[in-house]
């Protein structure tokens, strides 16, 4: 195992969406998108999606899953679940890889999106994320996908 290589860093201003057009070709056998302090709109999902290459739409067929473990700020509730409506078997929709992210001073998202052989026209490309925020209820989320 290496030493990761930064390839390139994406900065969002007022944006709603973030796109790295060039950055995942056959160089690497993995690849990890790592977002630090992501401070959306509240109640908003961070949400991934690929495209193959020289497509368009954003749009290529997943098999996903989303699990999270959750613990509110007063200590009211806690749990662990595995949420299908969030899954994808088959489906071409963006896949969610957290909900209910917090717009306070003290609400943000971080977390690692880790892509497998994305260049490959043989295998099907593998990945898979866990991020960790504070949602708007408040409580802290802890998901992986």
């Amino acid at each position: 195992m290496g030493i990761p290589t930064l390839i390139t860093t994406l900065t969002a201003s007022s944006s709603a969406s973030l796109a790295d057009t060039s950055s995942m070709t056959s160089a690497y056998d993995e690849y990890m998108f790592v977002f630090i302090d992501i401070h959306p709109s509240a109640g908003a999902h961070f949400t991934f999606q690929v495209n193959a290459d020289g497509q368009s739409g954003y749009n290529e067929t997943m098999t996903t899953t989303f699990v999270r473990s959750v613990h509110k700020e007063d200590d009211s509730s806690s749990g662990l679940s595995y949420t299908t409506s969030y899954d994808q078997a088959q489906g071409t929709a963006y896949h969610q890889l957290c909900e209910y992210v917090g717009n306070d001073a003290d609400e943000s998202l971080s977390g690692i999106l880790h892509v497998f052989n994305p260049a490959s026209t043989t295998y099907v490309t593998h990945f898979y994320s866990r991020t960790q925020h504070q949602n708007f209820y408040p409580a802290s989320d802890d998901t992986l996908t």
